[in-house]
């Protein structure tokens, strides 16, 4: 399986909480959500096991797809982190995995 992750965005505590609450319910959706009060590789990597209804993946490729977005795109995850940083509340970014098989899957249904 190929997994992808990436950083979109920042939110309040709880709108994240209900957010992934509700995404979580299915064991087989394309995607997972990260939420962690850092813009870090480590603290990505320990939101990993904040999932309590983790899709049956691969967790050792997530983790690396995970390390691998943060060697390869510097620029995307500093102006995440300057757009963090200046915010007072309190707030977590916001990673997505995705499987890509599922997320195809996804997509090829929608058309």
């Amino acid at each position: 399986m190929t997994y992808c992750f990436d950083i979109v965005g920042i939110a309040p505590v709880l709108d994240f909480f209900y957010y992934q609450q509700k995404v979580e319910q299915s064991p087989h959706r394309s995607k997972a959500y990260l939420g962690s009060y850092e813009c870090t590789l480590d603290s990505f990597i320990q939101s990993t096991e904040m999932i309590l209804q983790k899709p049956d993946w691969n967790w050792d490729q997530v983790i690396e797809s995970i390390i691998d977005f943060w060697l390869h795109q510097e620029k995307e995850i500093e102006k995440w982190r300057s757009c963090f940083t200046k915010t007072k509340e309190e707030i977590l970014i916001i990673g997505r995995i995705a499987n890509v098989n599922l997320l195809r899957r996804d997509f090829d249904s929608l058309i």
